[in-house]
């Protein structure tokens, strides 16, 4: 019996797993501009609205997630938030 491996490579490990990483980054720049066209979408589609909480209710945690977008030839064509 042969076993076969299949690798993918989604690019994990160069994608900044936290903010402070894409503050550090050499690609900070990129990283911002990507937060922000997110932001920016998010409030063009009315996503959210801004309540205050009653008491005793805490708010639902996010985090920012980050991506780099690849052409079919693995080249960066976007960084995505």
């Amino acid at each position: 019996m042969t076993l076969v491996y299949i690798v993918y490579d989604f690019g994990v490990e160069n994608d900044p797993r936290s903010f402070s990483q894409t503050t550090n980054s050499c690609n900070s720049k990129l990283w911002c501009d990507a937060m922000e066209d997110e932001l920016e979408s998010m409030e063009n589609n009315k996503v959210w609205d801004l309540i205050e909480l009653p008491n005793g209710i805490k708010p639902i945690e996010c985090k920012w997630v980050f991506k780099s977008k690849k052409d079919s030839l693995g080249n960066i064509e976007r960084h995505k938030a």
